[in-house]
């Protein structure tokens, strides 16, 4: 059967749519007023006292690098992001293990009040979890409980939730001495009182408020100060990476991640060597170059190196952004800086001269592991790309690659540690990117536990076909361009041509010494959540089908598993409290293949889930995703259909897909809400009634006649699909 060109359009544009308490002995005042923090009675006045506010500055004071760096010896709590400094995400707790692990069972359960994506780790010390939510803000949950003790909102301006390119999500915080550190959507780094959640300082990160930038990404504490980079490359952006002094909030030291305007003088003799690998005709500066560094950093303390993953090319498309070609220093790379000073000491670059979208900004795990019979100090890292590196962190040397899905940008990588591109991939032609610009890992965490050997990562395939644009023009809401309205600058038209290549999702159990697989675990669609592995050999995620699960994590064997409502997108965490062994993992659909699609028919809100060994708490109820039928009765004039389509990929479907074709993320799909809503569309453009959940105003950016035109465009998409 023929399709009609709206539906070819539909089909195409997002094609993964066809797809017991200790009883303490009694304790005087004067204890108390010396600082030890103890319970004066037993039973749940134990409990109380142990999430007062006395208690938490004492417990949260204590963090520091010294006592993060001890925590590793028996990790019994979980104080930084990724667990300790390496970021491995290998807990040695083994209470709860293979062969108990059926026995799990909620505990409690906290509700984030959140109906965005929810992407954070549960960071906990001595039973005190403090936990983000969309919009940056923060939660200090009692884990002994389950019970608020405050919440902190940095009050983001809800209606600038565009200024981001994949949900207004949070990736958690840091904590040290005494204090929590937030890093706002808006670009404040945010620094609370730890027992009180009252604000200490406040600092504005951004070198400008011309450009889109915004911060999703955790901060990280270490030696007295807190480092954060920040995103936006889509909108124009040149990445940096900034250290504050913890106590105070002023800057100790800044490294940009490209180079700026070549008529200025360069910052530092990284970026003056860096800016001879880019094409001044192009004038990148124009459009940031990118690079920005949004997620993924790392700390060694024997090195004394803090390890950066920059992020891609403004625009994605190098024959636009460098004509003549070039390596386009430090893209999509692993960088390595002096933790005092900021003073660049190394890098490898992943992806030379990033044409793809292919970021490094994705976890990094440091690990010493034997190669060819020799110790060495590594950095393994699953970039977007599709290949999984073991890089020498002492120096940056390359030392091995192999691609842990397929690819078709390049063959393999040669010994120097530069990949054998595929000529086609940075042609002219319509291109099936393989991985997409989603990434064949994202900022999903993976794990690696040194008694398997094995890495536990998240991998995904999103068909995108890329067709490259001949100019830029820098936020110029050209009709037809993806995002075009709302400022997005990448060079390429997305799914000009459909993509032929599957979607899928699945958890990977990776041997980074013989760069092989050891075992899988397939799920019925990509975005599946973070991993966390445990001396228990123990592997939990949770899944886009809004599942959590244990396996084995010799075998893959699944051990244990319970629904949550919604999909789960972030990774667990595991800690010790009062002798006994907890789980957390905080779910909420999202992040940028959540606004748009889902997997399950359930839209719970944001939830901590808290599970124990026989815990016996109740699920709370799980919400039915809200559609009306497909849409069906508003009046359109069909010429205006082909027109609306244009200003309706510009600036309606990064948001809201494509109408009646994908069903929704946590966004509503416009081709299954009530025909009041799209006859009274302009109502809702325009100074409307949904800007308190991030839906911009378009006054100034569409007229009316442009929504009588997006109106066709959605009830003719609508009727093109009906059933016959």
């Amino acid at each position: 059967m023929t399709r009609s060109p709206r539906v070819d359009f539909a089909c195409r544009f997002f094609p993964e749519a066809r797809a017991g308490l200790h009883r303490p002995a009694r304790l005087t005042q004067m204890a108390i007023a010396i600082g030890l923090g103890l319970a004066l009675s037993a039973g749940s006045a134990f409990a109380q006292t142990k999430a007062s506010p006395e208690h938490i500055k004492a417990v949260t004071s204590a963090v520091d690098s010294t006592s993060i760096k001890a925590n590793t010896a028996t990790s019994n709590d979980w104080p930084t992001i990724g667990l300790d400094y390496a970021e491995t995400r290998f807990s040695k707790l083994n209470q709860i293990n293979t062969d108990n692990v059926k026995k799990l069972g909620l505990v409690w359960s906290y509700s984030l009040d959140s109906s965005r994506g929810v992407e954070a780790t549960p960071v906990v010390v001595d039973g005190i979890m403090y936990q983000t939510a969309s919009w940056s803000v923060v939660h200090a949950i009692d884990a002994r409980t389950g019970k608020k003790i405050w919440s902190f909102d940095p009050g983001v301006d809800r209606e600038k939730g565009y200024k981001g390119c994949c949900d207004v999500v949070n990736r958690g915080v840091a904590v040290y001495k005494g204090k929590v550190f937030v890093a706002a959507y808006d670009g404040r780094l945010i620094a609370l009182d730890a027992a009180t959640g009252a604000k200490v300082w406040e600092k504005d990160t951004l070198i400008d408020h011309d450009h889109s930038y915004t911060i999703t990404g955790a901060p990280r504490a270490f030696n007295g100060k807190v480092v954060i980079g920040q995103g936006g490359a889509e909108y124009g952006a040149r990445g940096y990476v900034t250290a504050y002094d913890t106590e105070t909030g002023n800057q100790a030291w800044r490294w940009f991640t490209v180079p700026g305007d070549p008529s200025k003088p360069f910052e530092d003799a990284s970026m003056e060597a860096a800016a001879k690998t880019w094409d001044p005709a192009g004038k990148y500066w124009l459009n940031g170059g990118g690079g920005t560094p949004w997620d993924s950093m790392t700390y060694d303390p024997d090195l004394n190196l803090v390890f950066i993953g920059t992020g891609n090319g403004s625009p994605w498309n190098r024959n636009v952004r460098s004509p003549s070609g070039g390596d386009n220093l430090y893209l999509a790379s692993l960088v390595a800086l002096n933790a005092d000073t900021g003073q660049y000491v190394w890098h490898y670059q992943e992806t030379p001269g990033d044409h793809w979208d292919y970021t490094s900004t994705q976890p990094m795990i440091l690990a010493d592991i034997n190669i060819d019979g020799a110790p060495r100090k590594v950095i393994l890292h699953a970039p977007k790309n599709g290949f999984f590196f073991v890089i020498d962190r002492t120096n940056g040397k390359f030392i091995s690659a192999k691609n842990f899905v397929d690819v078709n940008w390049a063959t393999g990588y040669d010994a120097d540690g530069r990949p054998i591109e595929v000529p086609a991939a940075r042609g002219d032609e319509p291109y099936d990117s393989i991985p997409g610009p989603f990434g064949a890992h994202n900022w999903h965490p993976m794990s690696y536990n040194p008694q398997t050997g094995l890495v536990y990562l998240p991998a995904q395939g999103v068909p995108l076909n890329l067709t490259p644009e001949k100019s830029v023009v820098q936020n110029a809401p050209t009709p037809g361009k993806f995002g075009g309205t709302t400022g997005w600058n990448v060079g390429f038209v997305l799914n000009g041509e459909p993509p032929k290549a599957p979607a899928f999702g699945r958890l990977v159990a990776w041997d980074p010494v013989k760069q092989k697989e050891a075992w899988r675990a397939e799920y019925v669609a990509p975005w599946n959540g973070g991993t966390l592995t445990t001396a228990g050999n123990l592997v939990f995620q949770g899944t886009a089908d809004g599942r959590f699960i244990a396996y084995n994590a010799t075998s893959g064997e699944k051990l244990w598993e319970t629904p949550t409502g919604t999909g789960v997108v972030a990774a667990a965490s595991t800690y010790m409290v009062d002798g006994k062994q907890y789980v957390s993992v905080a779910v909420g659909w999202g992040g940028v293949f959540g606004i748009s699609q889902r997997v399950t028919e359930l839209q719970s809100p944001g939830t901590v889930y808290t599970f124990a060994v026989d815990g016996k708490a109740p699920l709370p109820s799980f919400v039915k995703y809200q559609t009306e039928g497909l849409l069906a009765g508003v009046k359109y004039d069909p010429k205006d259909v082909p027109e609306g389509t244009a200003i309706y990929v510009a600036a309606c479907a990064t948001c809201h897909g494509v109408p009646g074709v994908d069903k929704g993320g946590n966004v509503r799909n416009l081709g299954y809400v009530s025909p009041e809503t799209i006859t009274n569309l302009k109502d809702f453009v325009f100074k409307g009634p949904f800007r308190d959940q991030g839906m911009p105003d378009f006054s100034g950016k569409l007229t009316e006649a442009d929504v009588v035109k997006i109106q066709a465009f959605i009830q003719g998409t609508a009727d093109a699909i009906r059933p016959k």
